[in-house]
């Protein structure tokens, strides 16, 4: 049985106060925290064994089952908390809050294994927009790349729309905030390609070869790569349009990228028709 949890209802308690700040980027830069909001969040950072610092859920509705069934899980210096549906808004901003969010450390990510010789990296490059951001690292967790560098000019990672995009898959990989020249210049010392999108390309995505190790480079759609960071690409590719669509926003070309990087390199057999033509 849940063991009694104490109520928050005043919008002037310290800890309410504290956790509404972390909205602003400043504060979560500050205090070294961010929020996650709602059940399927919560439980990803429960299994990646995160530093949850407070739980809390809306007194009306109680805790939700699924995150009962995971208290033993739960580290024990984590607080526990239930609300007012109020306190729960004001704390996530939102104005239909979630039944439960969490407070969390900020995430130390390992690079250790970034330079990997047949290694799969995303790079941003002053991508601003937040549900862009988080969808682009879903993506590259689903082909199993081995991970998201952000770089100057790019959303927050730990902005609230950003962490909701991602659906958890900030917990899979690393993603490194960082100056992306360094990495990039390590990268080209060990043999990695940089590889970056252009309508100038002469070879297309499905042409260029994604077996050795290729770090993928995407700037914003509105100013593409920043000429520092395009000044280091070594492989460009386009990807080729059939219909009369001008573009692709960044996170559906990534993806697009990103899956034939997958193709390549764990589904490129000769298919055998089930039927044979008569």
């Amino acid at each position: 049985m849940t063991k009694e949890h104490m109520l928050l209802s005043s919008a002037q308690n310290e800890r309410v106060k504290l956790w509404s700040s972390l909205q602003e980027k400043k504060h979560r830069d500050r205090l070294r925290m961010f929020i996650i909001e709602g059940i399927h969040l919560l439980k990803e950072a429960i299994f990646a064994k995160a530093q949850i610092e407070a739980i809390v859920y809306d007194a009306d509705r109680g805790l939700p089952a699924e995150i009962l069934e995971l208290q033993d899980q739960v580290e024990g210096y984590t607080e526990w908390f239930k609300a007012t549906t109020n306190i729960m808004g004001k704390c996530t901003g939102t104005t239909s809050p979630p039944p439960v969010f969490a407070v969390l450390g900020k995430l130390s990510n390992d690079e250790a294994g970034l330079y990997k010789p047949d290694g799969l990296v995303v790079l941003l490059d002053g991508v601003r927009d937040p549900g862009n951001v988080g969808t682009i690292i879903r993506s590259a967790d689903a082909v199993g790349a081995d991970a998201v560098i952000l770089g100057k000019g790019c959303v927050d990672l730990y902005n609230p729309k950003t962490v909701r995009s991602t659906m958890g898959s900030l917990f899979h990989m690393p993603i490194i905030e960082g100056d992306l020249k360094g990495y990039i210049e390590r990268a080209k010392a060990q043999g990695i390609d940089i590889v970056g999108t252009s309508l100038q390309a002469t070879q297309n995505c499905y042409e260029y070869s994604w077996k050795q190790g290729s770090w993928l480079v995407m700037g914003s759609e509105g100013d593409g790569l920043s000429a520092e960071v395009e000044a280091l690409v070594n492989e460009t590719i386009i990807i080729p349009m059939a219909g009369q669509s001008e573009s692709l926003n960044v996170a559906m070309a990534t993806t697009v990228l990103l899956y034939e990087a997958l193709r390549q390199r764990k589904f490129n057999q000769k298919i055998i028709p089930v039927h044979q033509p008569k």
